[in-house]
């Protein structure tokens, strides 16, 4: 594996929970309460004289302990997270979003799960397809936890284990596929990723949304092979086209010389036309079928050509 792969997995890694470094607003409301009420306490009844000043410690303390117990038992979670609880060490229960109650030192919350569509992105560098075309793909998956308690206890890291099975999928397909279907079929592949990516992680509380390809990066010798091979293909179909047409036009001229046969002044008429199109224009070169010139009169086509050299000086002038 490249170690751009690497730095790309590794980037996929779960991060912390934000709110795991702050103390919860309702909790340190609660602590100060109780703080305050210890100390005022205190103050005011050791001023009037109904407690001791050994009793007014002991008062202190324990609303010190009191705000300590609610520093350590609320917890709040997200309105898109749940948290897993464990007691004694066993699963207890799922908790938010909002807030919520623990028990000190023998609830704990071990996990934060996310109940929003996550984004992973994922590639597969240097993977030979089914006819031995190394390829590079990147691909993104969206996957969501419909069930945190299953992410939390059956997988140790829910994000990198799914980034590795679409990894590990995506190499597999890949294998499986040839070069063509890759570069034109790549709905296929979506669903085909999709299929075995959730079959693997929903025994993990996950299910996957969609898979999609984002780029196929081929060889830069492959390229300019396939692109010279379609400019190839694409010289061929002009010239059947070309040649297409060719035929067309000669099977016009066919049903056209019918009208000739049987009929030689209609066709003295068209070659008489088509010596005079080309003589009107300046210096064009005309060349006629001597078939068609047999057919007209010798002098009457000097004539026409003494006429038109006769106008030529005259339209230069």
């Amino acid at each position: 594996m490249s170690p751009s792969t690497v730095m790309k997995d590794l980037s996929l890694k779960p991060q912390t929970r934000q709110n795991d470094q702050h103390i919860p607003a309702p909790a340190g409301f609660m602590f100060a309460i109780c703080l305050l009420a210890g100390v005022l306490g205190t103050i005011l009844m050791t001023q009037n004289g109904i407690l001791s000043e050994t009793w007014a410690g002991v008062w202190t303390i324990g609303w010190v302990l009191l705000g300590t117990f609610f520093l350590l038992a609320i917890k709040v979670a997200a309105q898109w997270e749940k948290g897993i609880i464990l007691r004694l060490g066993r699963f207890h229960k799922l908790a938010g979003p909002g807030p919520f109650w623990v028990v000190p030192i023998l609830d704990s919350v071990a996990n934060w799960i996310d109940h929003r569509v996550m984004v992973t992105p994922f590639s597969a560098e240097k993977t030979l397809t089914k006819d031995t075309v190394p390829v590079d793909v990147d691909a993104v998956l969206f996957w969501v936890v419909w069930d945190a308690e299953k992410a939390a206890l059956e997988v140790a890291d829910y994000r990198a284990a799914i980034a590795w099975a679409a990894q590990t999928a995506l190499r597999e397909i890949i294998g499986q596929s040839v070069l063509a279907d890759i570069l034109v079929g790549r709905a296929k592949m979506d669903a085909d990723l999709q299929k075995i990516i959730d079959e693997r992680t929903t025994p993990w509380g996950i299910t996957v949304q969609s898979v999609e390809i984002r780029d196929v990066i081929i060889p830069p010798d492959l390229e300019d092979t396939m692109s010279r091979q379609a400019q190839a293909e694409r010289e061929r179909q002009a010239r059947v086209i070309l040649g297409e047409s060719e035929k067309q036009i000669a099977a016009s001229f066919a049903e056209a010389s019918k009208a000739y046969i049987h009929n030689p002044t209609a066709l003295h008429l068209r070659a008489m036309n088509m010596l005079f199109e080309g003589l009107k224009e300046k210096g064009a070169l005309v060349i006629v079928p001597s078939s068609a010139v047999d057919t007209m009169n010798l002098g009457g086509l000097s004539g026409m050509v003494s006429l038109a050299q006769q106008n030529l000086p005259k339209e230069e002038k």
